[in-house]
């Protein structure tokens, strides 16, 4: 049984950092994704990374800012968080595709499984 556990999410001050991770277990994944949603608006995506992390995709909002990494041994994501902007306050998910793809999904429908996500505030 897949399972996917973030953590790293709290408080922090408009340009501060944070590290976000996503335990998973149960299965090995070619993408794993983090993707936010703010109160009152869509679902987000904003990074995702391959098995061996060379091919890594960011959203708009977010290049520059934010770094995803992963660690195989550990069947860990991460998601380094620099310059945070009130604007990046949401709860973050990860999220994982089993199967081999020829692309690198985008889109939240195209994941198999998500964790239960971990909030993120950012107060000016």
């Amino acid at each position: 049984q897949v399972q996917l556990v973030e953590s790293g999410g709290g408080l922090v001050q408009a340009g501060g950092s944070l590290r976000l991770s996503c335990a998973a277990s149960g299965g090995t994944f070619s993408r794993m994704a983090w993707f936010r949603q703010a109160p009152g608006k869509e679902r987000e995506f904003v990074a995702a990374t391959s098995w061996t992390g060379s091919i890594k995709v960011y959203g708009d909002s977010v290049k520059g800012r934010f770094a995803i990494s992963r660690d195989n041994t550990k069947n860990t994501a991460y998601l380094q968080m620099n310059s945070l902007t009130p604007e990046d306050t949401a709860v973050y998910y990860c999220a994982v595709v089993v199967a081999e793809v020829y692309r690198t999904p985008t889109a939240g429908d195209e994941y198999d499984y998500w964790g239960q996500g971990t909030q993120v505030t950012v107060s000016s």
